[in-house]
């Protein structure tokens, strides 16, 4: 999997399967001797799902941060690197991994960067232990079936809910060069001249992981979907979220009704314009922009 520069792969073992995850070399990116530089503190990047996902979605952001933080960038299990058990997924898998990775990472409260899906796993996971988490910067946090709204009945998840099919569909349609450059371009990006070939490599690199259609269809047939509206009025962790007005997925106003069922917690809603599901691919500079105000915001709140 593409990675930046200096970064170093290691990995822990959840109850799912072992995960890798990133962080920076000391010796490149940190001026002091200290091994590890213990006393830095730490913060997690947590990719979303879809054909191909992994931590180099947040690849163009986290190293902007690797001189103040103890950067760590997980692939989650069934994604990048990491391992793809042969299993349906469901949802209480990642929120417990979620949980189990950042108890064997972190040795106090972090902040957390996370994406889409993951995002709404997140915060169930600090609605559970609000203890592991300082803060949560979320882009698009979607459970995809917020406000009744019920993805699993729609027609591609019906069929790719059909035996054989699914399989069909992923190998010929999802985890191919052509598949993956379409779906960004058309689905995923606000602008298609923003996809460059580098981000199709590192999305195909993942989907044609051996077993990686696993994931991919448990979260396609909508099997990791839920109302995240139900859930979102018990979270306490201070919030800030930033949603891609081109969003094609979940539209900002649904952002906008589920941070304003708890005003309490998510403390910032920040839109941004000309942008899709992935701001910290689409648009990077701006992405770092806001993640760094919102640290010292949420820090201060």
């Amino acid at each position: 999997m593409i990675q930046p520069p200096d970064f170093e792969q290691q990995s822990i073992v959840t109850s799912l399967g072992r995960m890798v995850y990133y962080t920076a070399s000391n010796k490149f990116w940190h001026a002091t001797d200290a091994p590890g530089s213990p006393d830095m503190p730490t913060l997690v990047f947590l990719h979303g799902f879809g054909g191909g996902s992994s931590a180099y979605e947040w690849s163009k952001v986290y190293p902007a941060f690797a001189t103040d933080y103890r950067v760590i960038a997980p692939d989650l299990v069934g994604w990048g690197r990491s391992e793809h058990p042969a299993r349906e997924y469901k949802i209480d898998d990642y929120i417990t991994t979620i949980v189990e990775f950042i108890e064997q990472t972190c040795t106090s409260p972090v902040p957390v960067v996370a994406s889409s899906l993951t995002a709404a796993f997140t915060i169930r996971a600090a609605i559970a232990r609000p203890d592991l988490f300082k803060s949560l910067i979320l882009t698009t946090p979607s459970g995809l079936s917020d406000f009744g709204e019920n993805y699993s009945r729609s027609f591609f998840a019906q069929v790719v809910s059909i035996p054989v099919v699914d399989r069909l569909l992923y190998s010929t349609g999802i985890a191919t060069s052509f598949g993956i450059r379409s779906f960004l371009e058309q689905r995923q990006f606000a602008r298609p001249e923003r996809v460059y070939q580098e981000i199709v490599d590192a999305y195909l690199e993942s989907a044609q992981q051996p077993n990686a259609e696993y994931a991919a269809l448990s979260f396609v047939r909508g099997d990791l979907c839920f109302d995240l509206s139900l859930y979102i009025t018990q979270l306490t962790v201070p919030t800030a979220i930033i949603w891609g007005e081109a969003s094609q997925f979940t539209s900002p106003e649904i952002g906008r009704r589920i941070a304003a069922l708890n005003p309490q917690a998510i403390r910032f809603f920040q839109p941004l314009n000309d942008v899709g599901l992935t701001p910290q691919l689409e648009l990077p500079a701006v992405t770092i922009g806001f993640i760094r105000q919102f640290l010292k915001l949420l820090e201060l709140s």
